[in-house]
């Protein structure tokens, strides 16, 4: 009976196509980490590279409609899109193709869209953020001692509810250690703008911010952190290539574990979740690897005791 089930689902698995659109490319952090998910799912499931096509550099208008529709034409079942403008456009396709399962990440439309084929998916990033605070608290509590007051700057890309809860929650992070540091906060108005991101991080460092963290897209703020020697958290992947005298860890996501969901749904003929939302305890939350030669001594053993 099994050997027939898996002969069932590797036949269903040969004949899915799925569809990705994506705001940036692998050169830009947030994109990358869903590429990674993407390849993380394809592995798992066994599909061919001909099963999986891409978009890439898709921005938040009707150019994401368009993608939607040509994917959908070209015989995708499920569309994966990955940046909050996509939404509308997500939901126009949708509407249009009710055969096509469409999923968009960090929205908040698709229950009150009443459509059944249209979902929402993010991870409870803010747990991340707070381990990564974590990380921040024991670095300023090893340079400047656990009661100090010093200031530490935050690149923010937009004031929307996604980027104030994780700030706050990283900000949570940091006090669990050094209950009296203080935070500023600069929007850059653009998810991915990497002379935007080192300008901003700049002037943090400039207005007296001693350690830099990030909800932005690139490697801007961390670039401008290894020039200056000012510690920094990233964002989606490791920072150390470009400030590998600085960069303290990332807070980060692994996407394949809702891709796999998904369409691991569609080969199964089970329902998506409307809204689905997971962390650490799924494995969707996590931080890269720390930076042996910057973090503060003690970190590992902390880390693993806020994430427990």
């Amino acid at each position: 009976a099994d050997d027939t089930k898996d002969a069932a689902t590797t036949e269903a698995a040969s004949d899915i196509k799925v569809g990705f659109i994506f705001v940036g490319d692998e050169n830009e952090g947030y994109t990358y980490a869903h590429v990674l998910g993407a390849k993380e799912m394809q592995e798992a499931l066994g599909l061919s590279d001909d099963q999986i096509i891409y978009k890439w550099n898709i921005p938040e208008n009707e150019q994401c409609y368009d993608a939607a529709v040509d994917l959908a034409e070209q015989g995708c079942n499920i569309i994966f899109s990955n940046s909050f403008g996509h939404e509308d456009y997500i939901i126009q396709a949708a509407q249009e193709y009710p055969d096509v399962q469409f999923c968009h990440a960090t929205g908040y439309k698709a229950a009150s869209s009443g459509l059944s084929n249209m979902h929402n998916y993010f991870t409870s990033v803010y747990q991340s953020r707070y381990v990564s605070g974590v990380v921040a608290g024991m670095k300023l509590a090893e340079l400047y001692g656990a009661d100090t007051d010093v200031k530490i700057g935050y690149v923010g890309a937009y004031s929307y509810a996604e980027v104030i809860s994780g700030f706050t929650a990283y900000f949570l992070g940091v006090r669990s250690i050094c209950p009296n540091v203080t935070m500023e906060v600069k929007y850059t108005g653009s998810w991915a703008n990497q002379a935007l991101e080192k300008e901003t991080a700049e002037a943090l460092i400039a207005d007296g911010c001693v350690l830099i963290s990030q909800h932005a897209d690139t490697t801007g703020a961390p670039t401008a952190c290894e020039a200056a020697g000012v510690p920094c958290v990233g964002y989606n992947i490791d920072m150390t290539s470009v400030a590998p005298n600085t960069a303290l860890t990332s807070a980060s996501m692994d996407w394949g574990v809702y891709y796999t969901y998904a369409v691991q749904c569609m080969l199964d003929g089970t329902a998506i979740d409307t809204d689905w939302c997971k962390g650490f305890a799924e494995g969707a939350d996590k931080i890269t690897a720390l930076n042996d030669k910057t973090v503060a001594e003690g970190t590992e053993e902390k880390v693993k005791e806020v994430e427990d």
